[in-house]
């Protein structure tokens, strides 16, 4: 009995996971070099191609093994490349993963979460010390040009749960973009953030483990 109960809890993990039934040890389909151990590619057709396919894989001593997808994902109204603040492209790269926020309360993602409302703000002020931050201030109130910010607040479900993408952190440079996430999908191209289906982030939320030292990779292929 104990072991047909341990083959179908197995079975039901493989339903539950998406692209966990599929999973096989294989190479990445971009040329990432880091360490991490958790690694989400999104890789676009083409430079102006707005869909991308997503796939979170995991390290093994033998190569990587797809977890989660692949699934689409939306990308940038005008593709993927060169971010800045006046584009919505999505910036090609690699970029760590180390907090989230959303409207829910957290699912139980391992990574620092924060539940937002309509004091917490991403600053786009590019002549502010805080671009590209998140801070908290009540509305009318706040120390940077509040109309160049976004309101995490009064985004719609687009924001019930994301994940920061660490574009130009620290430093921060002016102009060069701010405010990427891994978000909620609209069903439509973003203005720079990569978003999917909310069962799928929610997935992708309660599978990165800070102790992998998560990255995102994004480009064209």
């Amino acid at each position: 009995m104990r072991g047909r109960l341990g083959v179908l809890l197995a079975g039901l993990l493989l339903l539950l996971t998406p692209g966990l039934a599929a999973a096989q040890v294989q190479g990445l389909p971009l040329p990432y070099t880091g360490t991490a151990d958790q690694v989400i590619t999104v890789v676009a057709a083409s430079p102006t191609a707005t869909t991308a396919t997503l796939t979170a894989w995991r390290r093994t001593a033998t190569g990587w093994a797809a977890q989660i997808g692949p699934v689409t994902a939306f990308v940038g109204k005008a593709g993927v490349g060169q971010a800045s603040e006046s584009t919505t492209k999505t910036p090609a790269g690699v970029w760590t993963l180390t907090e989230s926020f959303g409207h829910k309360p957290t699912n139980g993602t391992r990574l620092p979460y924060k539940q937002v409302d309509t004091w917490d703000w991403w600053v786009s002020d590019v002549n502010s010390a805080y671009y590209n931050t998140p801070r908290r201030c009540a509305p009318g109130t706040c120390p940077f040009n509040e109309g160049a910010g976004e309101n995490l607040g009064k985004v719609g479900y687009a924001y019930d749960r994301a994940v920061v993408l660490d574009y130009n952190r620290a430093p921060a440079v002016p102009g060069a973009g701010s405010a990427f996430f891994l978000h909620v999908s609209t069903n439509k191209p973003t203005a720079g953030c990569v978003s999917v289906a909310a069962p799928t982030l929610d997935t992708i939320l309660t599978w990165l483990d800070p102790a992998a030292h998560p990255v995102i990779d994004i480009g064209v292929a």
